[in-house]
């Protein structure tokens, strides 16, 4: 049984390995981005007490989902706009992991562009633009279900120290 939130993208925690190359002899960029994704969503309490669901995750990218319920809605009966830009902000916290370097937020910016409502369901794909020494640039996109964009996001990520497990060469 996958664990809460994470989809089906993620393998059965009984068959968790903290070193990609036990399922991939070749420890291949795609392992070690799922594993990343996998010991994230674990710990990821905020994504968990709101529904966020890690659909995939792959080397500087990731897409997840979120259903609007009406406890997300604000005083106009549209989703807040700070959980719009939570779901975008975890996407981007896990395309700029994906490569089992710690990594952490030093700016972003969010244009909203169209509202959502209470039963929406929010996908928001990111996608990593540049990454050189500790800095990147991730672009998500959050759209509805039916295509619609919502919301533009832009992430700079900084590398600090550690890794979510350790790789063997």
């Amino acid at each position: 049984m996958n664990e809460p939130g994470t989809g089906n993208l993620l393998p059965d925690p009984g068959e968790r390995a903290h070193d990609p190359s036990a399922t991939d002899p070749a420890g291949t960029a795609l392992a070690r981005a799922r594993e990343v994704g996998r010991l994230m969503m674990a710990d990821d309490r905020a994504a968990h007490h709101l529904g966020i669901e890690l659909l995939d995750i792959g080397p500087g990218r990731a897409r997840m989902q979120l259903r609007i319920r009406p406890e997300l809605t604000n005083g106009h009966g549209i989703c807040h706009g700070g959980y719009i830009f939570l779901l975008a902000d975890t996407t981007f916290a896990y395309a700029c992991n994906s490569h089992n370097r710690r990594s952490v937020a030093a700016g972003c910016s969010i244009e909203f562009l169209a509202p959502a409502h209470d039963g929406d369901t929010l996908t928001a794909e990111g996608a990593e633009q540049h990454l050189a020494g500790r800095h990147g640039v991730y672009d998500i996109r959050v759209h509805d279900q039916h295509g619609k964009l919502i919301a533009l996001f832009r992430g700079k990520s900084a590398m600090i120290k550690g890794h979510f497990f350790e790789e063997t060469t």
